[in-house]
């Protein structure tokens, strides 16, 4: 764990401007930046490792002022000329659990490697500056005593005015040498990274250490810790007040303008992960996408500002105003300190109209779930420009960490502070930690900008440069020169990051690797046999079958097809054919009337419903194919977790389907043209229109007899046998079929409707009888008793018919039998089968493979979609399986990056 120092002379020896962090931590840094050049001899020049031929340390030390000169320059204070080794200490390491801030955190042990060329020199001037902040602070104490030394308070006012400014000047040395050091170790960086980025030899680099920690916390989020393996891995958690800075902070570190931004409302919806990292080009990237923005060209930002946007804007759900669904992106770039940030929504005070009412209560929730990770650095943002007692974030950051173990403080605006503040001696009060009782691991001060938002990078760190440099709070010791800019910071930050990382990763893994044996345990108790799918490849695994059982449409045979669309169009239009063609021309007194209402009433039916009737068949016909393969059980092979995707994906592929629009006008001509044939040119086919004509006659006959049965009730037998009787209804409605029937044998060939004075004449007879009938009720049952009569007629005529077909051929002349039903029904049954062949033709060659297509498409989007996959794939075993799955990536990711991490020096 990550300590700040207590002590003050720790802390004065610490303070240099913009020197970040003193020279030991920047040499230190500088040969760790350098790639372990071993694995590269191959890539890198020769000149590489004889860098003193080619650098000219010599040069840049005549560069500098001779030390002597330096020291004419400097008040003759006694503390000047101390010996180096005051120095030594403050580079030799402290004891264990010291502050990641201290410098010397891992010096080493022979100091004469620091006294050689530029090194030597930057080392010489720390040493400088260091005594000049003492003196610069003894000389300040001593003009403060008292009235016992007025004489000399104007002397020593200007000593210590003149010792300030040549600090300062020291320190402007010292920071331009630094720069120009970082500046070579960078391109040099760069050449390295960007030759071993084109694959010499064909060779590929290894991925580095924060990418590989970022998959890992990319796969913790998704990862539902139902186990009880809770996700402690460290990340630097970004909190502050709405507006407070924090996205401003965070782009200063990444150096790019990344993110979206508002005038005073809120941007950051959604919690946004950003993983830092060092490579050739500043290029950013999303974890789902592989579009690389480039970080120097305009255009490029602004399209990855408006992609974040949309990203928080398409995860807040409706009704809400932020998200708790974290969006993932990695920036890399020479010189970036590695290191995974989140930056989450601000914190508010207040609901205000358009945000939903729970807004305020969501963020907190969100800050909390990140913040009580025992291992996360937390980055509190302050903002300068307004009283801290306005701000909530720093009592939700001590709740979180009482003991501010890992807390670091960040006061922005400092510029605007600085202006505003009646009392500079407050922000050293936030600094130092002594105004609020938030406790910190560091504090620091910073300046993001004028509040332009259109200010590059470059300008703002110029603009923070130059605020520190001429701000009084510097000038005055308010501020330790350690404690100021962006940069320091970002340094200090990752420091601690890396040290977090490396204090709790292996204990994750072990927790993880428990995990997964309980995990395995379970799934060999419950499914022994079966292999270890997860959602994805079981989903695979049910795609495959769902295109083998589509591909099964077109291995049905054309006379299938045909039987089963002749059987259902007959089924669905027999009705009218009876009803609406058939008896209304029977009815008739002759031949040509018959024949001609029989035209006219197929006509009709063939411009207005007969198509469209004939497509709806096929289109059902082709469904229940497809319903028929899709639930068809395999046996011992079927697999029972598939049935609520097939399901899904057979409504949906049916749902998407359209049937060719012209179809209709096509087979309307079709058969229309089959209807009006009449030429019947064998015998085989007139024997079969009569047993067409027969079954449709059977069939429709015992319908009617069953209606009568269920009319006059149960006859003398079933009465005996069943012991049933009939109802009072049923006994007027027989002794009515009795009487009717009577009128039928008197008169065989009776048209179809009663007279008026036959309804009379059954009416009294009934009377007579004793039984009151209404006539509705005698014209009713008449109506089935006709239909019977007629049915048993036409299957009488039918049956004499059978040797009609000579007399057909020469067109019943010189003959009493007259067989134009037969016909008729010869015309149906033609045009149901050619009807039958043109669909199933029209299904073969285009409708199958257009609902094949169907089906893939909506496969692809399912697969795409893993909130339909999670919905249509579930169970104990799916679960288990996705547990196990996520959690052994996770082991085996973290153990991977144990191993890069204990290779790295």
């Amino acid at each position: 764990m990550c300590h700040l120092p207590e002590s003050g002379e720790q802390q004065l020896w610490r303070s240099a401007v913009g020197g970040g962090y003193t020279v030991k931590k920047t040499y230190d840094q500088w040969k760790d930046m350098m790639p372990d050049l071993d694995e590269y001899k191959w890539i890198v020049p020769d000149f590489i490792w004889e860098l003193d031929e080619h650098i000219d340390f010599e040069k840049l030390i005549k560069a500098l002022p001779d030390a002597d000169d330096l020291a004419k320059l400097l008040p003759d204070f006694d503390k000047i000329g101390e010996s180096f080794t005051s120095l030594k200490g403050f580079f030799s390491p402290g004891p264990p659990g010291e502050t990641a801030f201290r410098a010397t955190d891992q010096a080493y042990d022979n100091d004469k490697q620091y006294k050689k060329g530029l090194l030597g020199e930057l080392i010489l001037l720390q040493q400088q500056i260091q005594q000049h902040e003492e003196e610069t602070r003894r000389a300040a104490g001593q003009y403060n005593m008292g009235s016992s030394q007025q004489k000399r308070k104007v002397s020593d006012k200007e000593k210590i005015d003149q010792l300030q400014e040549e600090l300062l000047r020291t320190q402007l040395k010292y920071q331009r040498m630094l720069e120009r050091l970082e500046k070579e170790n960078k391109e040099l960086r760069k050449l390295v990274l960007q030759r071993d980025d084109k694959g010499i030899h064909q060779r590929k680099l290894k991925k580095s250490l924060i990418d590989m920690y970022s998959e890992v916390l990319d796969i913790l989020s998704d990862y539902d810790a139902s186990y009880n393996t809770q996700d402690h891995l460290p990340r630097v958690v970004v909190v502050g007040d709405q507006s407070a800075g924090k996205t401003s902070v965070l782009e200063m570190i990444a150096q790019a303008r990344i993110f979206p931004r508002g005038s005073g409302e809120m941007m950051t919806r959604s919690p946004v992960k950003v993983t830092l990292s060092e490579g050739p080009h500043h290029v950013a990237l999303f974890k789902d996408s592989s579009r690389e923005f480039d970080l120097t060209k305009e255009e490029d930002l602004a399209a990855l500002r408006n992609e974040i946007e949309i990203r928080m804007r398409n995860s807040v759900k409706e009704g809400c105003t932020v998200s708790t669904e974290t969006i993932s992106l990695s920036v890399k770039g020479p010189g970036l300190q590695r290191m995974v940030l989140v930056d989450l929504p601000g914190v508010i005070s207040t609901v205000t109209s358009g945000m939903a009412p729970d807004t305020k209560e969501t963020i907190f929730s969100i800050s909390k779930a990140y913040m009580q990770n025992p291992n996360a650095i937390i980055l509190c943002i302050q903002d300068g420009s307004v009283d801290a007692e306005r701000s909530i974030v720093t009592d939700l950051v001590s709740q979180m960490d009482p003991q501010g173990k890992r807390t670091i403080f960040v006061l922005t605006k400092v510029d605007l502070a600085e202006k505003n503040v009646a009392s500079p001696s407050r922000i050293q009060q936030i600094i130092e930690g002594k105004l609020f009782p938030m406790k910190a691991l560091g504090y620091f001060a910073v300046v993001t900008g004028k509040g332009n938002s259109s200010e590059s990078i470059e300008s703002i760190k110029e603009y923070e440069e130059e605020f520190f440099q001429n701000s009084k709070l510097l000038k005055t010791c308010m501020l330790k020169a350690h404690q100021v800019t962006t940069k320091n910071l970002s340094l200090a930050v990752s420091d601690c990051f890396w040290k977090m990382v490396r204090e709790s990763v292996e204990q994750q893994a072990d927790a993880f690797k428990a995990t997964r044996f309980n995990l395995e345990t379970e799934w060999k108790n419950n499914y022994p046999r079966l292999r270890e799918l997860d959602r994805n490849e079981l989903f695979e695994k049910a795609k495959n079958e769902i295109l083998d059982e589509v591909i099964s449409l077109t291995q049905v045979t054309p006379k299938h097809w045909e039987e089963i669309l002749q059987k259902t169009l007959w089924e669905r239009v027999s009705t009218h054919v009876i009803e609406n063609i058939y008896l209304p021309a029977a009815q008739t007194m002759n031949s040509g009337t018959f024949n001609t209402t029989v035209d006219i009433k197929l006509k009709q039916w063939t411009d207005k419903q007969l198509p469209n009737k004939a497509v709806e068949v096929a289109w059902e016909t082709l469904q229940e194919e497809f319903s028929r393969f899709m639930t068809e059980q395999k046996g011992k092979e079927h697999d029972d977790i598939f049935d609520k995707l097939k399901q899904a994906v057979k409504e949906e592929s049916i749902k998407r389907h359209k049937w060719n629009e012209r179809a209709e006008d096509s087979l309307r001509v079709i058969q229309h043209n089959a209807l009006e044939d009449r030429s019947i040119s064998d015998k085989q086919q007139w024997d079969a229109a009569i047993h067409f004509m027969e079954e449709t006659l059977q069939s429709r006959l015992k319908d009617t007899e069953s209606v009568i049965e269920d009319m006059v009730g149960p006859d003398w037998k079933k009465r005996w046998l069943h012991w049933t009787g009939r109802t009072k209804e049923q006994n007027i409605r027989n002794e009515t079929k009795n009487e009717l029937e009577k009128l039928i044998k008197c008169s065989e060939e009776h048209a179809a409707y009663l007279a008026n004075d036959e309804v009379t004449t059954v009416r009294k007879n009934l009377e007579a009888r004793g039984i009151t009938v209404d006539p509705c009720l005698i014209k009713d049952t008449w109506h089935q008793i006709y239909r019977r009569h007629f049915l048993k007629t036409a299957l009488n005529h039918c049956n004499l018919c059978r040797r009609g077909f000579y007399y057909y051929q020469r067109h019943f002349v010189d003959s009493e039998l007259e067989c134009n039903d037969i016909v008729l029904f010869w015309r149906i049954q033609r045009m149901l089968a050619i009807t039958a062949n043109t669909l199933r033709q029209q299904l073969t060659n285009t409708e199958v493979r257009r609902l094949e297509k169907n089906v893939k498409e909506v496969l692809e989007d399912f697969a795409e979609d893993n909130d339909k996959k999670v919905k249509l794939l579930t169970g104990k075993r799916v679960q288990l399986a996705e547990d196990l799955k996520k959690v052994r990536e996770i082991q085996e990711k973290l153990e991977a990056f144990i191993e890069a991490l204990h290779q790295e020096k």
